[in-house]
């Protein structure tokens, strides 16, 4: 149902933060990109942030600007330790203002949480005290005192140098885990000095940072600081002592907003928090900034899975926050508050928080992306819709998501397409994704992609799969094929013996038994969803993977909290083995590693969840045809989504 600018008066209401006005309270928070180039703001990075300024966003956070580069170990990082940064800051600044959006930047330092320092080697963290990270296994040392309040001057120079800039705003963070956050743990912060012991000692490395800061940029310029409302780890910090700090800095400090986010980088579990997975809490965060907000008298900003308008405009009329971060809403839907002003609600990409081109992507030390929206984070190739010079007839084959992207973008370039799908219902294989525990939201990537190909004019027919002779008979300029993938079922010694169901066949109701092993290739959702699924109906699960871990191909925050469900549910997990055969009762696998068997005995039902083969027929069809023709998605070699739906956009691209 379509819904006009009125629907959400809250969320598109103008808000001043100090001096600055933000235009409505629709933020893009600050988050790792790996867009950065050479520490600085390239043309990368300012693409990405200019389209979502362009977009209609309120106000833009930079990513973590490191106060020190002795702590960077990569060029993808941002760095304003020096005047170099000054430049690329004032060109992004000025870019948004000419869109009427607010830049505030982000002060950063790992502490503990380093990994690696320039070149590659193991690095010394620093931190307030020798706390070793579970997650990063660093060598720990405490920061020396001199090195304490030298840092204060750093955060203090640095916030000068946004200032100068031309930036609205700054933000200390002191969320996630990371130094700031440490020194105010009173279970991580052991010093004997003044910066640790007591309350007041742990506040003061926050409290002269914030004061140095303001210092420095002047009354009239806004300062923020982020913190996790809770971090969730036994170490950290946990709602009521960020209450108490919040509190004191609110009073002591010159501060004008909190951000408030969740999680910490230290612990497995805590980090799935920082950029929560499908299947948690929408507006995860919503809570505690409301709980914050009975105490300050500063705007708060919630952030973590507030993904659509509707749920944003319920945050902040209910009071629980004053403004919402939206980040993966506008890394799927750049353009998603202008189409929510508009009235245009029904036209507005959702975000599916899989999790697999933003975050994964950029722990993979690639720059984000979206597999939804692969345009995002590469505005500068993709980013502009180029008219065809010349409009063809194209057909495209098949309806899952490689087709139903190709389809769209190239009649939004002004082809005339016709959609061809085999099934009754588009969708392919996402169809039964959705169907694994947790995984519903996945299906909303269907809706999305319907809905883009409505908006171009595509034509889309269901229940007919092409064939050669209707490309022969409707003589298209160009044929898009997307027949997509089909179970690969490889032959092993006993198959015929042992009762052997693939995925699908589980997903659409085959009856298992009690005890069931399921033999994962892939290593991805589909063992983890299946194992899930199977325990919770009350069977005997082992997931036996080819991986180090189970999942070990997928999103780490959405593997880790999976793991820990799996976990609970008591099914067995046996990594590093291949499939090797299996008889009536038995499935017989080898490790990896060693090459000896490992066997697993009492077994009603081996699940091979063994991965999917292309289905190429139309292509083999179409290999002495004259036409223009392009393979695309599972059906050129099984993979996901994204790579599914980026193929589907360079093919509509290339026509």
């Amino acid at each position: 149902m379509s819904q006009d600018a009125t629907s959400f008066p809250h969320l598109l209401s103008p808000i001043t933060i100090n001096r600055t006005t933000v235009k409505n309270r629709i933020v893009s928070s600050g988050h790792g990109t790996r867009l950065v180039e050479d520490h600085v703001i390239g043309d990368r990075l300012h693409a990405y942030h200019a389209a979502r300024a362009k977009g209609g966003a309120g106000l833009i956070i930079t990513e973590a600007a490191m106060v020190v580069d002795s702590t960077v170990a990569s060029g993808a990082h941002l760095v304003i330790s020096d005047d170099r940064a000054i430049p690329s800051f004032r060109r992004l600044a000025e870019t948004l203002h000419d869109h009427d959006c607010a830049l505030f930047g982000q002060l950063f330092h790992l502490g503990l949480e380093q990994t690696n320092d320039a070149d590659g080697r193991r690095a010394v963290a620093y931190g307030p005290s020798v706390a070793p990270s579970e997650r990063y296994h660093t060598a720990a040392r405490e920061m020396p005192l001199a090195m304490v309040r030298d840092l204060v001057t750093r955060y203090a120079d640095a916030a000068a140098r946004m200032k100068s800039a031309g930036l609205d705003g700054v933000e200390v963070a002191a969320s996630h885990g990371y130094l700031v956050a440490q020194f105010l743990s009173p279970r991580l912060n052991r010093r004997s000095d003044d910066y640790g012991g007591s309350f007041a000692n742990r506040m003061r490395f926050l409290l002269e940072i914030l004061d140095a800061v303001r210092e420095r940029i002047g009354p009239d310029m806004a300062m923020g600081m982020r913190i996790s409302g809770d971090e969730f780890v036994a170490e950290g910090l946990d709602a009521d002592d960020v209450i108490a700090i919040c509190k004191d800095a609110a009073s002591a400090s010159d501060l004008d907003y909190f951000n408030v986010t969740s999680g910490s980088s230290r612990q497995i579990g805590a980090a799935t928090f920082i950029v929560p997975p499908m299947g948690t809490e929408m507006a995860l965060t919503a809570p505690l900034a409301a709980s914050l907000k009975q105490h300050v008298s500063q705007p708060v900003i919630a952030v973590g899975r507030i993904n659509h308008a509707p749920t944003a405009e319920q945050v902040i009329a209910s009071g629980q926050a004053d403004l919402c971060g939206m980040t993966r809403a506008m890394i799927c839907d750049p353009d998603m508050p202008r189409k929510v002003t508009e009235g245009r609600l029904e036209d507005v990409r959702t975000c599916i928080a899989c999790n697999q081109a933003c975050i994964d992507r950029m722990h993979r030390g690639l720059g984000i992306s979206c597999i939804q929206h692969p345009e995002t984070g590469r505005e500068l190739s993709h980013g502009t819709r180029r008219p065809a010079t010349r409009r063809k007839r194209v057909i495209v084959a098949g309806g899952g998501p490689a087709g139903m992207k190709a389809a769209a973008v190239a009649a939004e370039r002004g082809h005339e397409v016709t959609l061809y799908e085999r099934e009754n219902r588009l969708g392919g294989q996402v169809l039964l994704a959705q169907l694994l525990p947790g995984r519903a939201e996945f299906g909303g990537i269907v809706p999305n992609l319907t809905r883009e190909m409505e908006l171009a004019g595509v034509e889309v027919v269901t229940g007919r799969a092409i064939e050669r002779a209707d490309i022969e008979t409707e003589a298209p300029d160009a044929v898009i094929v997307a027949t997509g993938g089909k179970v690969l079922r490889p032959e092993f010694e006993g198959m015929d013996e042992a009762h052997v169901l693939d995925p699908w066949q589980v997903l659409e109701g085959a009856n298992t038994g009690r005890r069931v092993v399921i033999a994962d290739w892939r290593c991805d959702w589909i063992g983890l969803g299946l194992a899930e699924k199977l325990a919770r109906d009350g069977c005997h699960v082992r997931l036996a993977s080819t991986g180090h871990v189970a999942g070990e191909t997928i999103p780490r925050y959405t593997r880790d909290v999976w793991l820990g469900t799996l976990h609970s549910l008591g099914v067995e997990m046996i990594p590093l083995v291949r499939l090797f055969g299996a008889d009536s009762t038995t499935a017989f696998f080898q490790h990896m590693a060693s090459g000896e068997p490992v066997i697993c005995d009492n077994v009603d039902t081996l699940i091979a969840a063994q991965g999917h083969e292309p289905v190429t027929t139309l292509e083999r069809e179409l290999e002495d045809w004259q036409g223009d023709v392009h393979v695309i998605g599972d059906c050129l070699a099984p993979r996901t989504a994204e790579e599914a739906i980026v193929e589907g956009l360079e093919a509509a691209q290339a026509l």
